[in-house]
């Protein structure tokens, strides 16, 4: 074979080698492509400007907010308590020395409510009808944020991309789970709500919610809740991120909100 044609057989083989490396790349780029989370919204409801939300959640179709008080807000207060629908304002059940706390999220299971602090390592639980305080547990978690619950765990994040599973009756470890998204792990995961197997949290700092697989940890849908931050922005200038979920299943949808928010978000997840 001469020379011209063995260079011109080389080249439409690098050519094919290309061709070939662009379209699996193109093939991995579209399987990475993590679906979106749609919804549809169904209605609001009147939320209190001065809470500075950290947990969200309703039970036995009360819903019920847990708030921290950062120190550059001094009208914030470290509380939980049970939503007026009417007026967004908490009705108050506990509160926390907020010189020595700062509140963070909130669960109930078995008859009690556990409510997490954000730096001193402590879980203050509360009896879930008289709300009198019946115990502390310290976790080892540099820090606490979300809390939720699967029926049998609680589940706690703590700003990093692990979520614990914790034994309710001491407050013990029972496993970690890590969150990833196509491989990567997805740090600042905030507060958060179990549901049929999936764990829906918030991240820090900014609109997005995450579908999380339970068993695996793997992120199976997600979406930027950027316009409601954007409507709720018109009614409060000041309002900061999104921070509050919580699911509703008498009517089979979500509650979304967030810090300072003068609205809570009725949503359906389609």
């Amino acid at each position: 074979m001469n020379k011209p044609a063995i260079l011109f057989l080389f080249s439409v083989l690098i050519i094919s080698c290309n061709s070939d490396n662009k379209k699996e790349s193109q093939t991995q780029q579209v399987q990475n492509v993590t679906p979106t989370l749609n919804y549809e919204l169904v209605g609001t409801l009147p939320h209190d400007i001065n809470s500075f939300t950290e947990g969200l959640l309703v039970q036995d179709g009360k819903i019920y907010e847990s708030t921290g008080s950062p120190a550059e807000l001094p009208f914030a207060q470290s509380h939980f308590g049970i939503l007026d629908t009417t007026s967004g304002k908490i009705q108050v059940k506990a509160s926390l020395d907020r010189n020595k706390y700062f509140g963070e999220g909130l669960n109930i299971i078995d008859g009690k409510i556990y409510q997490l602090t954000y730096t001193t390592q402590t879980c203050f639980v509360y009896d879930a009808k008289t709300f009198k305080l019946l115990n502390t547990f310290k976790y080892n978690n540099p820090e606490g944020w979300g809390l939720t619950n699967d029926g049998k765990n609680l589940i706690m994040s703590d700003g990093s991309y692990r979520l614990t599973y914790i034994n309710p009756a001491d407050f013990s470890k029972i496993k970690e789970i890590n969150v990833t998204e196509n491989g990567y792990a997805i740090e600042k995961i905030n507060e958060l709500e179990y549901v049929n197997g999936f764990i829906y949290a918030n991240v820090w700092t900014t609109n997005l919610i995450l579908k999380i697989d339970a068993n695996t940890g793997r992120v199976v849908a997600k979406n930027d809740f950027g316009n409601l931050y954007r409507d709720a922005q018109q009614n409060n200038t000041g309002i900061m991120e999104m921070n509050g979920i919580a699911y509703d299943p008498a009517k089979d949808e979500f509650l979304l909100t967030g810090k300072l928010w003068p609205k809570i978000y009725r949503v359906k997840f389609k």
